[in-house]
């Protein structure tokens, strides 16, 4: 069983016959450290469940980059709204390293209902689970100090403090890098 089919299986509980189906539909990609899985403007034509390495999901105002999110290995990456309603990307995604990828075109996506009568179900409730991230993201953007949202992210993603630049967690968790280094010299002393 693959890491995909391990994942759907795990949070959606799909019969076999089914699981193997979507997992068919999905090819294996790669990408090198840099390379650009989508530019803002373009339209989206993918949904990808990350193997391995890491994704930067970003946009570039007049004055600088904005990190919305960096997706890691066992998450799936695109932008939605592009995906959905086909309407330009608002995102530009990055490999941040080298990235193995499982891939599923947009045409292939939108046959799963044809094909699988439980898809609008399972479809329903991975929509649910990225709106409950969305959801759970914007509480601690409004209810968190930026000292508590840095100690509160940094207990669940210690490992990517080592692993990409820190400006891009800063600015992921609505800070400057000048406040994230004080809040970081501090929680390190």
């Amino acid at each position: 069983m693959t890491e995909l089919e391990k994942y759907i299986n795990s949070y959606f509980g799909v019969e076999q016959e089914d699981l193997m189906l979507i997992s068919s539909l999905f090819i294996h990609q790669t990408l090198k450290k840099g390379d650009f899985y989508l530019r803002t403007g373009r339209h989206c034509e993918k949904l990808s469940f990350i193997k391995s390495g890491m994704l930067r999901i970003y946009i570039t105002t007049e004055d600088r980059e904005v990190t919305q999110w960096i997706s890691t290995q066992g998450y799936f990456i695109t932008d939605l709204s592009s995906l959905v309603f086909d309407s330009p990307a608002r995102w530009t995604i990055q490999a941040l390293t080298d990235v193995e990828l499982y891939t599923i075109r947009k045409d292939d996506y939108n046959q799963i209902g044809n094909k699988i009568s439980k898809w609008h179900l399972l479809e329903k409730l991975f929509i649910a689970k990225c709106f409950t991230m969305l959801e759970d993201r914007i509480f601690s953007h409004l209810s968190m100090t930026a000292e508590e949202r840095y100690n509160f992210f940094f207990k669940q993603n210690r490992e990517l403090f080592n692993q990409v630049p820190l400006q891009y967690i800063a600015s992921m968790l609505g800070m400057t890098p000048e406040t994230f280094s004080r809040i970081r010299r501090k929680a390190i002393s």
